[in-house]
């Protein structure tokens, strides 16, 4: 039986079926001799089923071959118990997956790691086994995991695939709640324990150090395997692996010439398909530029591009016919190296740079390390060991040895002892309680992000305004604000889900509106378009201006298309210099929110980051002018996105840094906060656009526009960063629960079937219409939380250049 997470009915589920798992794994092409043999231990009694969360083969990744081989080890050592993995999809179709794998997660769906964690819990899973890398997960870094791993009531055993010595504050948050969630951390290196314990923090008790993985093979003369390759009486260079441009190969092809010229039977075989991600984003550049780099060295006919990920049976023989094996990695932060260690581990002298891991393994005379991007240095030790075979058979004989610690038997066994012990001593703390109502309920589920809605309201023009119910309304054309909220869309949730080329497409329309609408004449840009595609002014509000400055902003931190970045800081700079004469305060705090995007990606531009300046000192002054002690706020009335104003005041306090910014951004959106609760205390209720909020006046209750709710959530988003106070998380929550019904009327405003949202609650209910504004507030707002997810239980930190409020306060 295989569940699919992104295709189910949860609740329907026979359970009792998926409880009663067998033990048959499926491993018919899992072979004793590569594995080792059977050996229970009376340790193991108490665990009866493991799970592994991961890849899986046949998708193509290192991560995935890693977690194929644990999972085929551990139930080849231990054939009683059941074992079973959850893998990861980064495609909405999945893989061909064999039946051990029982549940698929679509990594970028949130809802999907809630729902598998709920699955987990009810049948009772003894041991989690989760491969950790970055890249695997959904969410800012791959945060979403954070959110199965806190609902596991079961102990989790993660192992470490990539440990960063220099984290950024993103990075060390998710590996700190790693950390904290898993009751034993695996890694495969001495310098990773090293790590955990000096940069992490992380209890010596929690960290296990197990090789990594590989095959159990004879010390075999690599002329039994050259037959088959048509390579009989050549001497082979290996590299294998998935291609991408940090392997270095192009280094090794540098170095050719002169090998070739001392050892002209070298034959250099490249082993391994492009990485799918690459492949998607560029295609065979790379292996192209290799190609043609060969060519000009005249060492085409001394390389052989095996140009296709290679099954393990032929992955071994393609091993067993090298020489030498050449890691040429470019830079020293590779923990971890599977590649290596297969290498190693069957006998091969190798020739690396030395990155971490290769540091490590070739120590005492396991073979030779070469510096960084060093072609002479590279062809000398190859030369050399190809100049003195006894002295590489006897680097050989060393590297077996040393790899027979880390065959699969042998690994398998560490694993399922380690298991035994996390199931036996818990050392995570505030585990969820084991009671079927709290399942997944420790933290809301989030409403699938869906565009049809999106994509029918745009046209090759751009995004239109308005809508009718929800049929676009061509009446009223087209407007900056809109697509420069739309622009912001489409590249933060292409961050999220990098792969969506359609994503791209959708950024490129909004960008080439707020190109065309530039008047290079004013400097400014226009706003309204009518329908047959005609400007109606020659500029626009200064709040338009703002706003496509910060979609501008947006599309140059999060934008992965390197022809739409440039153009965005082009047209960015153009934009720049006619903000430091603008006087409004939204439209100073939009071009504000733009600007700290912008230099999130760019930070050294002195020319935007003295407009920052400018327009935070002026926006400050504002507040100075006007704020009282029982008014906090910048203006004599309160109207709309007012929530953006105490937003820039704290992007700027932190980054400048300006206390005074910051403590006045936090004082007046908590009175903000204060003033948008309904009297009751439990929903959020916005400041209606019927009269607005007057000062020394009433608050108006109706319409409530989404733009307000939109606005409160990434503020709040904004304190919780500043301040690691979860009220502010909470607050945010609220703001995304009144599009879903908890509001003064109890309608819901968003439409979970079009992926649209409804324009305001109005006095007798919410206005049907769907148009832009609404609609990209609401996609702003599940992509403010999407991405704050796994971010609103951190441990405080401090990150560089930036103000800590506990310093301030």
């Amino acid at each position: 039986m295989l569940l699919s997470l992104t295709a189910f009915d949860y609740w329907s589920i026979n359970l009792k079926s998926f409880t009663h798992l067998h033990n048959n794994t499926g491993l018919g092409k899992a072979s004793m001799e590569n594995f080792g043999t059977t050996d229970s231990r009376p340790e193991w009694e108490a665990l009866k089923s493991i799970v592994f969360i991961g890849n899986h083969l046949p998708r193509q990744c290192g991560i995935a071959t890693f977690t194929t081989h644990l999972l085929e080890s551990i139930a080849l050592n231990a054939p009683d118990k059941a074992c079973w993995a959850v893998a990861m999809n980064d495609r909405q179709e999945g893989y061909s997956y064999p039946s051990q794998v029982r549940v698929e997660i679509n990594q970028n769906q949130l809802n999907d790691y809630s729902l598998a964690a709920d699955l987990l819990n009810l049948n009772r899973v003894d041991v989690i086994c989760l491969q950790h890398e970055y890249g695997i997960f959904g969410g800012k870094r791959g945060s979403f995991i954070i959110d199965l791993l806190r609902d596991l009531n079961m102990p989790v055993v993660t192992t470490l695939h990539t440990i960063l010595k220099d984290p950024a504050l993103q990075d060390r948050h998710i590996m700190m709640q790693l950390a904290e969630l898993s009751d034993r951390l695996v890694v495969m290196s001495e310098r990773s324990v090293e790590f955990l314990h000096d940069i992490y923090q992380v209890p010596e008790e929690k960290i296990v150090l197990i090789h990594h993985g590989i095959p159990d093979v004879p010390f075999v003369e690599s002329d039994a395997y050259k037959d088959k390759f048509s390579v009989a009486g050549k001497k082979i260079v290996l590299t294998f692996g998935l291609l991408s441009p940090g392997k270095g190969i192009e280094v090794v092809i540098d170095a050719l010439p002169e090998i070739v010229k001392a050892h002209p039977r070298v034959i250099y075989m490249v082993v391994g398909a492009t990485h799918p991600h690459l492949k998607a984003e560029q295609g065979e550049d790379y292996r192209n530029s290799l190609y043609r780099r060969a060519k000009e060295l005249s060492v085409s006919e001394h390389i052989v591009f095996h140009d296709r990920f290679v099954a393990d049976e032929d992955l071994l023989e393609f091993i067993g016919a090298a020489d030498i094996y050449v890691t040429p990695y470019q830079n020293e932060a590779q923990i971890i190296s599977g590649t290596l260690a297969y290498a190693l581990g069957m006998g091969k002298a190798v020739v690396s740079t030395p990155y971490w891991h290769a540091q490590e393994l070739l120590a005492d005379d396991r073979g030779r390390l070469v510096p960084f991007r060093d072609r002479a240095a590279l062809a000398r030790e190859v030369i050399d060991l190809l100049d003195h075979p006894d002295e590489c058979r006897a680097i050989q004989e060393r590297a077996y040895q040393y790899g027979r610690k880390m065959v699969w038997s042998h690994v398998g066994h560490r694993y399922l002892d380690t298991f035994a012990e996390a199931k036996r001593q818990r050392l995570r703390k505030n585990v969820p309680e084991h009671r079927l109502e709290t399942f997944g309920l420790r933290q809301q589920r989030l409403p699938e992000i869906k565009l049809g809605y999106l994509h029918r309201m745009t046209d090759d023009t751009g995004l239109l305004q308005h809508a009718k119910y929800t049929v676009p309304d061509r009446t009223h054309g087209y407007c900056v604000d809109d697509n420069a909220r739309a622009l912001i869309v489409a590249v933060t949730l292409q961050d999220l889900q990098p792969l969506d080329s359609e994503l791209s497409d959708l950024a490129a329309i909004y960008l080439s509106f707020l190109g065309h609408a530039f008047n290079g004449q004013t400097g400014r840009f226009r706003n309204f378009m009518s329908y047959d595609r005609r400007w109606l002014e020659e500029a626009g509000s200064e709040d338009s201006h703002g706003r496509a400055v910060w979609g501008l902003g947006v599309a140059v931190a999060l934008g992965r298309d390197a022809g739409e970045v440039v153009y965005a800081v082009d047209l960015f700079h153009r934009a720049l210099d006619i903000i430091e004469h603008f006087t409004h305060p939204r439209a100073i705090a939009f071009a504000i929110i733009g600007i700290h995007a912008y230099l999130s990606r760019y930070s050294g531009d002195s020319r935007a980051r003295r407009m920052r300046k400018i327009l935070s000192d002026r926006l400050m002054q504002q507040f100075r002018d006007f704020a009282t002690e029982g008014w906090p706020w910048c203006e004599g009335i309160m109207t709309y996105d007012n929530a953006r104003l105490p937003q820039a005041l704290l992007l700027s306090g932190q980054w400048l840094p300006d206390r005074e910014m910051l403590e006045m951004g936090l004082r007046a959106l908590d009175w903000l906060k204060q003033v948008q609760t309904d009297e009751a205390g439990r929903h959020f209720a916005a400041i209606g656009n019927q009269g607005w909020f007057p000062k020394d006046g009433k608050k108006a209750r109706f319409d409530q526009q989404p733009i307000e709710a939109a606005a409160m959530v990434d503020a709040c988003i904004e304190a919780f960063n500043c301040t690691q106070d979860e009220a502010w998380s909470a607050y945010a929550y609220r703001c995304l629960n009144w599009y879903q019904g908890e509001n003064d009327l109890g309608v819901p405003l968003c439409d979970y079937a079009t992926g649209g949202c409804r324009d305001g609650l109005e006095a007798q209910g919410a206005n049907q219409n769907q148009g832009a504004e609404s609609t990209l507030c609401w996609l702003m707002t599940l992509l403010a939380v999407y991405n704050h997810r796994g971010w609103d239980r951190v441990t405080p930190g401090e990150e560089p250049g930036r103000l800590d409020v506990e310093k301030v306060s």
